[in-house]
């Protein structure tokens, strides 16, 4: 019996990644619109990190752990996107074992980092509003640069034990991912493996890394906003409020988005559901933020906007140059 049941246990050497298979009709269009997506984050997020290395009045913590989130932006896109992409328009479906494990891992680890980072910046804000005279002394550059370091080593380290673990499962009915990249979730379903570990971990570690920094963001923005309360001009307390409305946004947006994806109950699971959230969660956001940031915040809006009329115009000179 046991001999049989080690037949049926194949270790698959590639998955095939359905994407959006229900709409065969529509992968063109589908293509067109990730495809202006990944670019518009890409340029997006860069023109941040560009703008902030560029300019030394925006070399202050905030800026410097938010071009942090950006250059997380960009590799969270392309960590899943540009095989989206391939999935869509030239049917290239297939992905060997290990492709599909490193891109779990990356997956996973990003999740992490925007995590750790977005609490970050919480503190960071409230250090600014709750304690302004000490803002320059605490958030010296030598402890934003142990913060960063700190946050994107834990989320890297994070995900190893589920790589290892859902690397040596068993997928003995199917190799056929209906998902639009390795998700973890969806490698879960198609085991004939017991994933009683992995879901034992999931259910310790998912608190841990998702609820213990909201809890800290929330501290910190109940230590803020009774702050912002306390200032008696309202001119002052709208200043106070917009230095951290663009962070408050972002986390709220990317709270929202990934606890539907990973904390909804399994009696509410549906693949289509959550193939629908994911995309909100991979390539909204990182579209967003951008945005977010450059509209309520306004030193970044004006130093974009000289540094994107800089680049239009050495473009022009270079491409008038080039004519003659």
């Amino acid at each position: 019996m046991g001999e049989i049941k080690k037949m049926n246990h194949t270790k698959v050497t590639e998955f095939i990644i359905l994407g959006f298979f229900e709409f065969p009709e529509m992968q063109p269009l589908f293509f067109l619109v990730f495809l202006i997506i990944y670019l518009m984050c890409l340029s997006g997020n860069l023109l941040i990190i560009v703008t902030v290395c560029s300019d030394s009045h925006l070399h202050s913590p905030m800026f410097f752990f938010l071009s942090n989130l950006s250059f997380l932006e960009i590799c969270y896109v392309t960590v899943t996107v540009p095989k989206l992409l391939a999935v869509l328009i030239a049917q290239n479906k297939t992905i060997s074992f290990m492709q599909c494990m490193i891109q779990m891992y990356l997956f996973l680890a990003c999740s992490n980092v925007e995590f750790y980072l977005l609490t970050t910046m919480a503190y960071d804000r409230y250090v600014a509003i709750c304690k302004p005279l000490h803002y320059t002394i605490i958030m010296n550059k030598k402890v934003c640069i142990i913060l960063a370091i700190v946050s994107w080593t834990i989320a890297f380290l994070n995900p190893v034990s589920y790589v290892t673990l859902i690397s040596q499962l068993f997928f003995c009915s199917s190799n056929e991912i209906n998902h639009f990249f390795c998700d973890i979730t969806a490698l879960m379903s198609l085991s004939c493996s017991g994933t009683y570990v992995i879901e034992t971990l999931t259910y310790i570690d998912g608190p841990l890394l998702g609820f213990t920094p909201l809890i800290l963001t929330i501290i910190s923005y109940v230590y803020i906003i009774s702050a912002i309360l306390k200032i008696h001009s309202a001119k002052g307390r709208q200043k106070a409020f917009s230095t951290c409305s663009s962070h408050l946004t972002v986390v709220l947006l990317f709270y929202g988005t990934s606890f539907g994806v990973y904390m909804r109950p399994k009696s509410d699971y549906s693949m289509d559901l959550n193939k629908l959230l994911t995309v909100v969660y991979i390539t909204a956001i990182p579209l967003l933020n951008p945005l977010i940031y450059s509209l309520r915040n306004k030193e970044l809006k004006e130093t974009l906007w000289k540094t994107t009329r800089r680049t239009i115009f050495f473009s022009s000179k270079i491409l008038h140059t080039f004519q003659q």
